[in-house]
């Protein structure tokens, strides 16, 4: 008898970037407790997996100033976490945290607390970065090259593990030591092994760098892949590099992030997503989406004329703070075809090209091509990206998941009480 396959489900705090419609009168704070909790209360009566908060280190630039069309505070993660911990009850609570400007000792045990006082709820996002204008923030500064950061992220993770280990299952501390290129420390850890043992890791990265470290060392991957065929295509090759390092398929879930629009029709449901993009993109968001690629200013250009006829500057730092586009030069090309076969303007190509893969249609369309996506190994599951903060799940789960359990492809109550037993995923062996 085959096994219906369940899919999983988390929830993005949104605010990172032009996904929020920060012009919707619904629109609420970005650092006020009742907007985490509501967004997590949401997300947990709607049985979802986890709650995902990404991160800052520092205020994004443009032309030199601050970017104020994009969220600029944002308050620390796992702080955060730490008080959603006590209002919620079974859901996941996942924390971003860059693994260049970190130490593993400090930041596992961090991890650790947040595990305990969650009974087994934490999950940390491992990220990198090369950004030496990030890095300046720190005493480091940007020393880490591009090639290094993946090197030192294992590592990182590594020994974070080893310190997770260093308690015994049974509650005794032993001495740890860890000598490498990138940490060379030793000691005995201040915190008990945790509930999870290990807390749920995240990876987020497309890089062939970043598809094995996932398939080495993660337990989740967050992915942009959001077409059916793309999705296929990302998941069998993640999955098929899980055997060299003594892993099943199952234990690492892949999960791209993505948005739903619904509509009590088909057409209702287009018509309510072109109009959140057409707000997505302003005027003047439309430019600075160029610029960002063009890398020089083009404010004296019209959004509603088009695209530029010069080149860009890739080595420009008109943009600070944000992951540079690998090939400007392709990307620009594809704009300006894109713009000449539609005949459209430098908003409607914005528009058009930067539209992040979104589920557009009725509740029940909806949740049919979402079972769809992981009947047919694309994903595992989603993780959903509102557009409203705080109340941008309430529709999805009022009206999306009921019918996901009708089909039987979710879950109608938690079996489990951690993040681990949500996932399916296996407790992780104690290697003290």
């Amino acid at each position: 008898m085959t096994v219906r396959r369940q899919l999983h489900l988390a929830a993005h705090f949104p605010g990172v970037n032009n996904t929020t419609v920060w012009a919707d009168p619904r629109s609420g704070s970005q650092i006020g407790f009742a907007s985490f909790e509501h967004l997590a209360r949401t997300a947990e009566r709607g049985l979802f997996d986890f709650f995902f908060l990404a991160e800052g280190l520092r205020l994004r630039e443009h032309r030199g100033r601050i970017h104020d069309l994009d969220v600029v505070g944002r308050p620390e993660s796992i702080t955060v976490l730490n008080a959603l911990a006590a209002v919620t009850e079974r859901l996941g609570l996942a924390a971003t945290v860059n693994a260049t400007f970190n130490e593993p000792y400090e930041l596992a045990r961090r991890f650790a607390t947040l595990d305990h006082l969650s009974d087994g709820r934490a999950a940390w996002n491992v990220v990198t970065s090369a950004d030496a204008f990030t890095g300046e923030n720190f005493r480091r500064g940007g020393y880490l090259d591009r090639a290094d950061r993946y090197q030192r992220a294992a590592e990182f993770l590594a020994t974070a593990r080893e310190l997770w280990d260093s308690w015994t299952p049974d509650g005794l501390p032993r001495p740890f030591a860890h000598r490498g290129r990138h940490f060379d420390i030793a000691g005995e850890f201040a915190v008990p092994r945790s509930p999870q043992g290990h807390p749920v890791v995240i990876q987020a990265g497309d890089s062939p760098e970043g598809r094995e470290f996932a398939a080495s060392a993660a337990d989740v991957v967050f992915t942009r892949h959001g077409t059916l065929e793309a999705g296929r295509q990302f998941y069998a090759d993640v999955k098929g590099r899980l055997a060299r390092y003594g892993r099943a398929p199952q234990d690492l879930k892949i999960m791209p992030g993505v948005t739903v629009v619904l509509g009590d029709t088909a057409a209702e449901a287009q018509e309510r997503a072109a109009e959140i993009r057409r707000l997505q993109i302003s005027p003047q968001n439309a430019i600075l989406a160029l610029e960002q690629i063009w890398g020089v200013d083009l404010s004296s250009y019209d959004p509603d004329g088009p695209l530029p006829d010069i080149g860009p500057e890739p080595e420009s730092t008109l943009v600070q703070g944000r992951v540079k586009v690998a090939d400007p030069f392709a990307v620009a090309e594809k704009w300006r075809a894109l713009s000449h076969e539609k005949g459209l303007s430098i908003r409607q190509t914005v528009i058009e090209a930067s539209g992040r893969q979104s589920f557009i249609g009725t509740p029940e369309a909806v949740a049919a091509e979402l079972d769809e996506f992981v009947t047919r190994d694309a994903v595992d599951g989603f993780i959903l990206v509102p557009h409203l903060t705080p109340g941008g799940l309430d529709e999805f789960v009022d009206r999306v998941v009921p019918l996901l359990q009708e089909r039987g492809a979710f879950r109608t109550e938690y079996t489990g009480t951690t993040l681990r037993s949500h996932l399916g995923l296996p407790d992780p062996v104690w290697k003290g």
